[in-house]
């Protein structure tokens, strides 16, 4: 079969670098949005890692309490101290007055813990040096306002849509997988992330959305790492083989699988995984141990 384009594997080393240094930049990236996500709505039930209550509280809301009340069990539960959290809950609870929010010592907490990040100069964020915009804040929580989520919908929708298309980009000149496999993991994410920003919406009106975000999530995060992974290993781990005409090129181990880089790659790759797996299992254990005492210290 004659090659129409050229293979990532027969590219430039320039262009390799390119392509190489993009896809490590969008994947540590990619990490870090995992984990600040972690620390934000997985942190929504007031408990570290991301869960299905995380989601609906973030979209739906905890409608048991108010906005500020779960924020202070949840997310910015270690920004303050138990008794300060204590005394501004009693506060919002007996009816966010005015008079008491000053004599109750409640804004002296609000100015100490909350307005170093809650000012008139963070964006995105409510301005709590104003008593009517913290006052807001007091009512009954319902999740995600329809404002916010608009707002985030469409940066999402172009910001995850560029980063996609340049992967894919770079993908498309793979030649280790089918036509139909290759158009099913390129077209897969921009699939998933409509999927994902509608289950926002759906969420925010009936909580069993909530999978729906978690199912998106992951579909995006398998196709990222399928198109990562497979044009990092076609760049740098297989050699080009000329065989008989300009632009005709095949793969050396098509015929002898067993000898190809891949299959050492995973040979390696499964021993590894044997061998690190009660490892990581037993730092990750003792992290979130650590992470758990930090939390209730704090």
């Amino acid at each position: 079969m004659t090659t129409k384009y050229t293979p990532l594997k027969d590219h430039d080393t320039p262009i390799k670098v390119l392509f190489t240094g993009y896809l490590c930049t969008v994947g540590v990236g990619y990490l870090f949005a995992l984990i600040q996500i972690l620390f934000t709505h997985g942190m929504a039930d007031g408990k570290f890692g991301l869960s299905v209550d995380d989601i609906v509280y973030s979209y739906y809301g905890n409608r048991s309490g108010t906005v500020l009340e779960n924020q202070l069990n949840g997310a910015m539960k270690a920004n303050a101290s138990e008794q300060e959290r204590f005394d501004i809950i009693k506060w919002v609870r007996d009816g966010a007055d005015h008079d008491d929010y000053q004599d109750d010592g409640i804004e002296k907490i609000i100015e100490t813990r909350c307005v170093l990040c809650h000012n008139e100069n963070a964006s995105g964020l409510p301005n709590f040096k104003k008593f009517d915009v913290l006052k807001t804040y007091t009512i009954e929580d319902t999740g995600a306002t329809f404002s916010s989520l608009t707002r985030v919908s469409h940066i999402h929708l172009f910001g995850i849509s560029f980063i996609f298309m340049f992967i894919g980009l770079i993908f498309s000149f793979a030649e280790t997988t089918s036509v139909r496999i290759k158009c099913i993991a390129i077209g897969m994410p921009y699939g998933f992330l409509l999927a994902d920003i509608l289950s926002w919406w759906l969420t925010k009106i009936d909580p069993v959305f909530a999978w729906l975000v978690i199912f998106a999530g992951m579909g995006m995060g398998v196709s990222f790492m399928f198109m990562w992974v497979t044009s990092i290993l076609e760049m740098w781990l297989y050699k080009p083989v000329f065989i008989d005409g300009i632009g005709t090129y095949y793969l050396k181990w098509k015929d002898d699988p067993a000898s190809s880089p891949l299959s050492k790659f995973l040979v390696l790759a499964k021993k590894a995984q044997v061998y690190l797996t009660p490892i990581v299992k037993t730092a990750i254990s003792k992290a979130m141990a650590y992470l758990d005492k930090l939390i209730k210290k704090s």
